[in-house]
């Protein structure tokens, strides 16, 4: 059977009376040589962020960039009075906005060192909410030696760990890998009064099984919950209908859907609609897909913004470009903006298929409707234009981004460099390669290997090796300063 073609008007919603129920919502939820070189100067490099999403009109840049250069003073001149003993009179809220941004940004170390100074005042109260912050960010940067020392330090303080506490230490081991450990504090919690595990608790340490792939370990906590009478509630189901999503387990994915609407408590909402179709879509099931959509529209549960990206992701992974441009086309008329994500993928889409005419297209759509690209933008067209051969291309992106504000991340460097590392202009690589390190963006692996096989590529066998000298040394500097920050963030008890 041919699927349908999904046109602006099978993109409906159900007219009837939606069904009413609460919504939860998981919180812990990659020629020639060109004839000139273009100057790459004035950009910010920074850490690729999921949550680059943009919705209406850009801000103005001016404002944006005075924003992100006060953060970054703020956080660096509060880093270089955390090396001194002699700062105890800082201002507070200098102290404590230069640590919340770093822990919004996951810029552990910083928030670590920034930590250490905020003890060191004399105006300083432990408080379970800072640490409960800390120990949630560890776990995004899969720190958990970090994490589990910091919990010493706040036991030294005298402080009593909450239940917040025990949950940010049970999400910072189970994201990190350890599982092991995840479960022992959870039994740790049992035995505390007033930090008993709740659902919360069980729906994180799901969370991390499921993207551990640890489905063997579900039942066992299902088991657990019943055992201490605690109920699942609707983010519990969603957890693990997005894993077995995830992980291809369609089965068992339904059933926990049929599962959830038999308890009478747990309606599906927004969350469970957008991880069957991305399940579906993401294996290339469109049918189903739509069969899915259709029956959520039957529910009352309306699409959102996330929904339509997700649908247009999946239909450009299929070759469906008619019905990809379709619910664009929807949203338009259903008054739905698209966002930095939807322009990203649509761009990605057609640059994937050498299709630079319609990339380029809706490009300049974005920059018309005020959507301001960013990291992922560009190394979509850097990518495309290097597989098409347009090297000059590459050079008007850089351009471009010359003198703006675009927050520019390592995967965005490696793109640039294996463009040009596949034309064979290594001199451009070593210049760009040395931009890269001026600001202040790491290179990997990934970086490394691609100018390693530029190099001997040209028959550069000395320059190759070298530059594994340097990558070795890199990997080397790492695990030094994490040590290191292991040894002081110990030392934070003692002091």
């Amino acid at each position: 059977m041919e699927p349908h073609l999904l046109d602006p008007t099978s993109l409906r919603w159900s007219s009837s009376i939606p069904l009413t129920y609460t919504t939860c919502s998981l919180k812990v939820l990659k020629e020639t040589k060109p004839t000139s070189n273009p100057p790459f100067l004035f950009v910010r490099a920074g850490k690729r962020s999921s949550g680059s999403s943009q919705n209406g009109l850009q801000r103005q840049p001016k404002k944006d960039l005075s924003r992100i250069l006060r953060t970054e003073a703020a956080i660096s001149g509060i880093e270089r009075k955390a090396n001194s003993r002699k700062y105890s009179t800082l201002w507070p809220k200098a102290v404590l906005e230069a640590l919340d941004e770093a822990i919004r940004e996951n810029r552990y170390e910083s928030a670590l060192k920034i930590f250490g100074l905020l003890r060191k005042q004399h105006w300083y109260e432990p408080r379970c909410q800072t640490y409960t912050k800390l120990l949630m960010m560890l776990g995004k940067c899969k720190q958990p030696e970090q994490a589990s020392l910091l919990f010493e330090v706040m036991l030294s303080e005298g402080l009593r760990p909450t239940l917040d506490v025990y949950t940010a230490l049970v999400s910072a081991y189970g994201h990190s890998g350890q599982l092991d450990k995840a479960f022992c504090t959870v039994e740790d919690m049992k035995s505390v009064s007033d930090c008993k595990p709740d659902v919360y608790t069980y729906s994180i340490l799901i969370k991390c099984c499921t993207t551990l792939g640890r489905f063997d370990l579900i039942e066992r906590i299902f088991t657990e919950m019943s055992y201490l009478g605690i109920e699942c509630s609707t983010v519990t189901y969603n957890t693990i209908i997005d894993g077995y999503g995830k992980a291809d387990m369609f089965e068992l994915m339904e059933s926990s859907l049929t599962e959830m609407i038999e308890s009478g408590t747990c309606l599906p909402d927004i969350f469970t609609l957008n991880s069957f179709i991305w399940a579906y879509g993401n294996s290339g099931q469109i049918e189903k897909m739509e069969k899915w959509y259709d029956e959520f529209q039957l529910m009352g549960i309306r699409p959102d913004i996330k929904t339509f990206n997700i649908l247009i992701r999946s239909y450009g992974k299929a070759c469906m470009y008619e019905k990809m441009v379709s619910v664009m086309e929807f949203m338009k008329k259903r008054f739905y903006s698209p966002t930095i994500v939807t322009f990203n993928i649509v761009i990605e889409m057609f640059g994937r298929v050498g299709n630079i005419e319609k990339m380029e297209e809706f490009f300049l759509k974005m920059k018309h409707q005020g959507v301001k690209p960013n990291s992922i933008t560009y190394c979509s067209l850097v990518s495309a234009y290097s597989k098409a051969g347009y090297l000059k291309k590459v050079d008007s992106i850089l351009r471009q981004i010359e003198n703006s504000d675009v927050t520019l991340d390592t995967p965005f460097f490696n793109c640039v460099l294996s463009a040009y590392g596949q034309a064979g202009d290594v001199e451009r690589m070593g210049e760009l390669f040395l931009v890269m390190k001026e600001r202040k963006c790491k290179p990997d692996n990934i970086t490394f290997a691609t100018m390693i096989q530029a190099y001997n590529a040209q028959g550069m066998i000395e320059a190759a090796q070298n530059l594994e000298v340097n990558m070795i040394t890199t990997k080397n500097k790492s695990a030094s300063m994490g040590n290191h920050l292991s040894i002081n963030l110990a030392k934070l008890g003692l002091e």
